[in-house]
């Protein structure tokens, strides 16, 4: 397997008023092709802030981030945000669609923007409505994005993270807001895809999502203290009690 994701000594602080706030301190990380990779830590440990700048969303103060062979320090706000549309897919707790689009729209938006296919409209629409029938809400893609469930947005934002078919997927909470029926439904797309060879890296406050990962890495104060090799999920009940159990043990011990 080859690195997707590589950090060196990545560093990221904030002033606030006129002090210094270290907030991720020397962070080395690889993230090989097809891992899983969860994210975990404390409120304020640094995890979100960790996924914003290894995926250009935010630039570190210090070290160096380097993706599917770039370093990305060394890119131009254009040229980062051009990786970041055809290169990566991004999915939050709380979905950003835009209002006056349908479903099927908002799907298709980073394909429209994006210079990576030349394709015709109805191609990309087809694309978009081939991944809404794999996730199972190929009835939606017509509806405003205020006509449909939690659960059903989160899966449409998933289908639009996947639109340009990039190198990784950086998932914010993406369970967060769910309840139990609708997060283990959209853990299952994720693992779908991941199976499928998209890595994922996924930040997460829910050991059950972390379970279902192949790696966990913990954060506390800025700094990755622990990290816990779960290996390749490979579905049903009594596995994933074994390896909730088996993380949930390793969390208290670092501190959980």
């Amino acid at each position: 397997m080859s690195t997707v994701l590589q950090t060196k000594g990545l560093c990221k602080t904030y002033i606030v008023n006129k002090h210094q706030n270290n907030v991720l301190k020397n962070i080395d990380l690889s993230v090989e092709e097809g891992e899983m990779l969860a994210i975990m830590g404390p409120s304020g440990s640094g995890k979100s802030t960790l996924l914003y700048c290894v995926s250009g969303m935010d630039r570190a103060t210090a070290g160096s981030v380097i993706f599917a062979g770039k370093e990305t320090a060394k890119l131009s706000d254009k040229e980062m945000a051009s990786l970041r549309l055809d290169e990566m897919g991004f999915i939050f707790q709380q979905m950003y669609m835009m209002k006056n689009l349908s479903v099927l729209d908002n799907i298709i938006l980073p394909a429209v923007k994006s210079k990576k296919t030349k394709e015709k409209r109805s191609q990309t629409e087809e694309r978009g409505r081939a991944l809404m029938r794999r996730l199972g809400i190929a009835d939606i893609g017509d509806n405003d994005i205020n006509e449909v469930s939690g659960g059903q947005l989160q899966r449409a934002g998933i289908c639009r993270s996947m639109i340009n078919s990039p190198s990784m997927i950086f998932a914010d909470e993406p369970t967060g807001a769910l309840n139990r029926a609708s997060s283990d439904e959209v853990m299952s797309q994720l693992l779908s895809l991941n199976e499928d060879g998209t890595t994922v890296m996924c930040v997460t406050h829910d050991p059950k999502v972390a379970a279902k990962c192949s790696r966990v890495i913990y954060i506390l104060d800025g700094c990755i203290v622990g990290q816990k090799e779960m290996g390749h999920f490979l579905g049903g009940e009594a596995e994933l009690r074994d390896r909730e159990r088996e993380l949930n043990n390793w969390l208290l011990e670092q501190g959980w």
